[in-house]
């Protein structure tokens, strides 16, 4: 089975590409949830559509038994009505209520989806073959989508894509300084309102395929992600679709192909498609937050070991400069200090010819007592700054100049100089190395 068969099968394009409009538009609008601090609202909202599903696909089943086919649709209308009632509950219970925004969102969420898990126990009974229907809906039905769904689907993408092409500079102003758009006379109410009805729209039909259970996870993981590559609103919502279509079509390859695996080698399980989405977006979510570039944790560990370690070779040419040189039994401060690293400090201060071995003695070069003065200079002038402009004690300022000195700039160097007139020596009475000695 290749890659192209997902796409023109005609039992697994409907899957395909059905989760992967849905995986954009969902991501897309998440996205706005994310920048404006409301995730927790796809989570209540999607727990508030379960007791509408309910009542609508019962509804339905009453009018209309024959028409087993399209009760989408009464499901659907179901959805909307209790998740709208359950934004109007949630706003009015912070607005009017005084109630915190998490406990509101929270209280909802439990409220409405414990009446939505009485009222499938009570259709136990009645309608049994329909309870089944709407259980499957928890993790979605992935699996069973048409080309209906493609189509309903690239609707609402399409219609998200809209929006926020033609809407973007107005709503970059609303997320990010939304008294600023009221006072420019914005439509910052009909902004809003446009964000709630196409993020509703994207989460309901949303739950056909990833279910009520995980779809407010496919609206926030792939944000996470993306926001963990850039600081610009154009390349987040970019890469947030990007995350969102790869979370898609791995999840549908996943599902089917393990499957597969699992039928030929005799087990009877499936892998549901839903829950095999969720689990690449959460992947990808993980990964970003571990190796981006600028964020990533991994590569923020690195940038300290760095530092710390840039830290330590200029205290121990500091070190060296106030002694002029040392054999190296004679390292016993530093190696009280750094006794893991004095070998690797000392080998790369040796390879940025900072310092040379003769005779069993370590000696600065030229351009290691440039260097080492220059960080006692900054030193001393932090802390002479510290004495006579900020009247800082003189039993407080060492700790301080200690940590400042690795990463005063050349430009706050000078203004510092200029500042304290060019002084000679420190609130010690220690000399200031000139700038004419680096």
């Amino acid at each position: 089975m290749s890659l192209l068969d997902f796409f023109t099968d005609p039992v697994l394009r409907g899957p395909t590409w059905g989760t992967l409009f849905m995986c954009i538009a969902s991501s897309l609008m998440g996205g706005v949830l994310f920048l404006k601090r409301r995730c927790l609202l796809g989570e209540s909202l999607s727990h508030a559509a379960y007791p509408g599903i309910i009542a609508g696909v019962s509804l339905f089943a009453l009018f209309f038994p024959e028409h087993g086919e399209s009760a989408f649709f009464g499901m659907l209308a179901g959805a909307f009505a209790t998740s709208f009632l359950g934004f109007k509950a949630i706003e009015w219970m912070e607005k009017k209520g005084k109630v915190r925004s998490d406990a509101a969102l929270c209280f909802i969420l439990a409220l409405f989806f414990g009446i939505g898990t009485v009222a499938a126990s009570a259709m136990q009974s009645s309608l049994p073959s329909w309870r089944t229907k709407i259980q499957a809906l928890m993790f979605g039905q992935a699996a069973t989508m048409s080309d209906f769904h493609i189509a309903l689907y690239a609707m609402l993408t399409s219609a998200v894509m809209l929006f926020l092409f033609f809407g973007f500079r107005h709503l970059q102003v609303v997320l990010f300084d939304s008294d600023y758009a009221k006072t420019a006379g914005l439509p910052v109410r009909w902004i809003d309102w446009a964000i709630f009805w196409l993020f509703l729209f994207a989460l309901l039909l949303g739950i056909r395929s990833v279910g009520i259970v995980l779809m407010s996870g496919m609206a926030i993981a792939p944000a996470i992600a993306a926001r963990q590559f850039t600081d610009r609103l154009q390349s987040f919502f970019c890469l947030s679709a990007l995350f969102g279509a790869l979370s898609g079509l791995a999840g549908n390859i996943i599902s089917v192909m393990g499957t597969i695996a699992l039928s030929q080698s005799g087990e009877r399980l499936t892998l549901p498609t839903g829950p095999s989405i969720i689990l690449v977006g959460a992947a990808i979510a993980l990964l970003s937050l571990l190796f981006a570039p600028k964020r990533g944790w991994a590569f923020r560990i690195c940038r300290i070991a760095a530092f710390r370690f840039r830290c330590l070779q200029e205290n121990v040419l500091k070190a060296m400069w106030k002694k002029e040189s040392h054999l190296f039994d004679e390292f016993k401060e530093i190696h009280r200090i750094v006794p893991l690293m004095l070998h690797a400090i000392l080998w790369r201060l040796k390879q940025g010819g900072w310092i040379v071995k003769a005779k069993e003695r370590y000696i600065l070069t030229a351009d290691g007592r440039r260097k080492a003065a220059s960080i006692v200079r900054l030193h001393r002038l932090w802390e002479l700054y510290l004495a006579s402009e900020l009247g800082v004690s003189h039993e407080k300022i060492h700790v301080n100049a200690e940590e400042m000195e690795h990463i005063l700039t050349p430009d706050i160097e000078e203004r510092l100089t200029r500042l304290l007139a060019n002084p000679k020596v420190d609130p010690h009475s220690q000399p200031i190395p000139e700038r004419s000695f680096l």
